[in-house]
């Protein structure tokens, strides 16, 4: 009998986990490499439209991450002061559910179990020798594998060694504020969210539980003072100028609950990985949250990768297949990313104005976040010919 395949996967976030889950399914012993001691996420949201609910499908998790999440139903789009823009029924569009990360992220460490986790230990390089792959730890021991996986975000160990002469990603210009309230979802009605687009500001709501409502900010990162960029003086800023709904919202936010971040781009690879060696979610294409598909687009890469390697052939051929069909996908989202931002984050008036006159005429169809798109489970399972 063979012997059973090991792969190796630098990172317990979404992707590194859901990755970890595809291959044991498809009978790799894996284990995952997190450099944190505590792998919880904190309990943001994030929008699962119909392509990631097909791969957590996939990943048979789906279920668990519905039971606790939000489908969408009704949403509008305001001014700060509370003026509807649009009302939009997102049903029509395919099914989609806001949940807050750390169900996801609960129900995916539930999934791959705690024997594949090896917490805080911190990856600091790799080395291929034949058709084997190591990686280096911290603390100066080692781990010995058939394939690495790199999955650790946007800072990613495993793509500074593989690309060395690449530059860090570079700020966008853009910078969020995310945050979970409790106990204010009866403050939106019949709504399932609310997204408002002002001056200089796109402010997102929504249930992600039945008492939980997760929202975000995005700014320009030019209009934020030094002094400024804190979770409170963000959160004060449009306690004071939105409608009842916002302020509410706001209001019921705890300090620990909410977080500042600066948005950083980085131009699509021009290859991935080498030999046993390939990247993932973040680490090989990070995007901005304005295409509303980060989560989903680390989900679909572990289907795909353990499809690739289901196929015949060697370890490094599947996975320039998984890299070739993927690359050519996720690259469109870090493109769709600054286009749309340069749309609901500005402060041209002319481009507001289109906005608006979008917004009110445009059908619903061609507006939706949540449009199904190409089916998602024959992207999930296309490979290049």
């Amino acid at each position: 009998m063979a012997a059973q395949r090991k792969a190796l996967i630098v990172g317990a976030g979404i992707g590194g986990l859901a990755a970890g889950i595809a291959l044991r399914r498809a009978g790799w012993d894996v284990v995952v490499h997190e450099r944190a001691a505590n792998p919880r996420e904190l309990g943001f949201g994030l929008l699962l439209a119909p392509n990631a609910l097909a791969a957590l499908s996939e990943l048979g998790v789906a279920d668990e991450v519905l039971h606790k999440g939000v489908s969408a139903t009704a949403a509008e789009v305001r001014r700060l002061n509370g003026q509807v823009l649009r009302r939009f029924n997102v049903q029509g569009a395919g099914r989609a559910v806001v949940a807050l990360r750390s169900d996801l992220h609960g129900a995916l460490l539930g999934a791959i179990g705690s024997d594949s986790l090896r917490l805080a230990t911190e990856a600091t390089g790799f080395d291929v020798r034949g058709d084997a792959v190591s990686i280096r730890l911290a603390d100066g021991t080692s781990d010995e594998g058939d394939l690495l996986v790199g999955a650790d975000g946007v800072g990613s160990v495993v793509r500074r060694h593989l690309h060395p002469s690449q530059g860090r990603p570079r700020p966008s210009g853009y910078c969020t504020v995310r945050g979970v309230a409790f106990g204010v979802s009866g403050a939106y009605g019949d709504l399932s969210a609310v997204a408002y687009l002002d001056d200089g500001v796109e402010l997102g709501t929504a249930r992600a539980t039945r008492d939980a409502v997760y929202w975000y900010m995005s700014l320009l990162s030019r209009d934020i003072d030094s002094r400024d960029r804190t979770t409170h003086a963000m959160v004060q800023r449009f306690i004071d100028s939105g409608d009842a709904t916002l302020r509410a919202i706001l209001q019921a936010t705890r300090p620990e609950d909410a977080r500042f971040d600066d948005l950083f781009v980085s131009d699509p690879l021009p290859k991935w990985g080498t030999g046993p060696v390939t990247l993932l979610g973040d680490a090989a294409h990070p995007m901005l949250p304005h295409t509303g598909q980060g989560a989903a687009q680390a989900l679909e890469d572990a289907v795909a990768l353990s499809l690739a390697l289901s196929t015949t052939g060697t370890i490094a051929s599947g996975l320039r297949r998984y890299e070739a069909v993927r690359a050519r996908r996720t690259s469109k989202f870090v493109r769709l990313g600054p286009r749309i931002a340069r749309m609901t984050t500005t402060r041209s008036r002319i481009i507001q104005s289109l906005r608006t006159a979008a917004i009110r005429w445009l059908p619903e169809r061609a507006l939706s976040p949540f449009r199904p798109g190409p089916d998602p489970h024959a992207v999930l399972r296309s490979q290049p010919q």
